[in-house]
């Protein structure tokens, strides 16, 4: 069964694109990308033929096709340079097997809050492996499916990509350019590291909102009242919590070492508290939250780079595996975050890599890093108007 709907004529780097889970994220990229490239061929592929047939109608898609259908086999082989994952980990590595089935020779991402696993199973399943670049976009809601989807999801957001040693240079600046057309900051970093670091800004936050529902809920057959109360900064704590349960589990069970020592060390943390009171220490108890107060208020408010203070990086390179993975993490360790990224090819082994960054970060610390690391690099400033990528 197929759902098609008229072309248009706009288009973006990836002419035919692949979207596969048509849940709320992976709706949501493809508004996303139908919204700001709408000349983009983008096929649904889901398990609900509901879900397709709304995904056409709304234009999210030029296409919809179950998972076996034949005709997810013909878009592929016909041109789709893009296959995006966005389907449950358990589900993905049957997708996988059909895209080396079909020598899928484009590039493959996906949109997991977990790594480790899918990695594997791509190292093992695709003939080529290393057009697999991992992603994860940091942006998401209590509402499921694509009757929560919109194509506003990752403004602001950020957007992790995995690159490595193996990952082919043009990859990342075309997956930058993809990602960032759509609103979101991308942040490159190690797939081995992601695991931990999403554990505990996303993972370990999501167990413990849940954690504050069980205590109100279980207070609340008591004081019928104390829902009543529940507003404002409780609401605001608790609002992931309405996430769908079969959805966290399985993420939860994907990173379950990394999730449970984050458990285990935030324990240590609750416990340091209930200490300070136990002992009746003021002082404790008062640098404990002063320490968290300190921390949550050098936090940004919000993600507005100055589009007239920009700077070009320019990095001699050699044209070697791996270098585009290892300058695009060491700008994210410096808190940098890149405009756009270009690969100008000066010989066949050669070529110049120019990053346009935005006045975040310590570029200071950049420049030293990048110096260490053996680059030869040269900045210079840039405004809005010598960078065409700015609005």
């Amino acid at each position: 069964m197929a759902y098609k709907q008229s072309a248009q004529t706009d288009r973006t780097g990836f002419e035919r694109i692949a979207v596969v889970g048509f849940g709320l994220v992976g709706a949501s990229f493809a508004a996303a990308v139908r919204s700001v490239h709408p000349g983009t061929k983008m096929l649904a592929v889901d398990v609900d033929a509901r879900t397709l047939q709304e995904a056409v109608q709304r234009g999210w898609a030029t296409e919809g096709a179950l998972p076996d259908d034949p005709v997810f086999e013909r878009f592929v082989r016909e041109g789709c340079d893009l296959v995006v994952l966005a389907a449950p980990v358990d589900a993905v590595e049957g997708h996988l097997k059909r895209l080396a089935a079909w020598d899928f020779c484009g590039i493959v991402t996906d949109t997991a809050s977990t790594k480790a696993r899918i990695s594997e199973a791509a190292a093992r399943i695709l003939p080529h492996p290393e057009h697999f670049v991992p992603g994860h976009p940091m942006a998401g809601s209590e509402k499921n499916g694509i009757d929560g989807a919109r194509p506003d999801l990752f403004k602001g957001a950020h957007w992790i990509l995995c690159p490595d040693a193996n990952t082919p240079a043009e990859h990342f600046p075309r997956l930058h350019e993809l990602v960032t057309s759509l609103g979101a900051r991308v942040i490159a970093l190690p797939r081995e590291d992601h695991d931990a670091a999403v554990a505990v800004v996303s993972h370990v936050p999501h167990i413990m909102a849940s954690s504050l529902m069980h205590l109100a809920s279980r207070h609340a057959d008591d004081q019928q009242a104390l829902m009543r109360l529940a507003a404002g900064g409780f609401k605001d704590s608790t609002r992931i919590a309405a996430g769908s349960p079969e959805l966290w589990c399985g993420i939860a069970f994907d990173n379950r070492e990394a999730l449970g020592e984050g458990l285990a060390e935030m324990q240590g943390i609750i416990g340091s508290f209930a200490d300070a009171l136990a002992s009746d220490d003021r002082a404790a108890l008062t640098a404990l939250l002063a320490e968290a107060a300190e921390a949550r208020r050098a936090l940004p408010a919000a993600w507005v780079p100055s589009t007239e203070r920009l700077l070009e990086v320019r990095i001699p390179m050699e044209d070697r595996p791996g270098v585009v993975a290892e300058v695009t993490t060491v700008t994210s360790s410096a808190g940098c975050n890149i405009q756009s990224i270009e690969i100008d090819h000066v010989t066949e082994d050669s070529a110049v890599l120019s990053l346009v960054l935005t006045d975040e970060g310590d570029v200071g610390r950049l420049s030293a890093q990048l110096i260490n690391a053996g680059f030869s690099v040269s900045f210079s400033p840039l405004t809005a108007k010598e960078h065409t990528h700015v609005a």
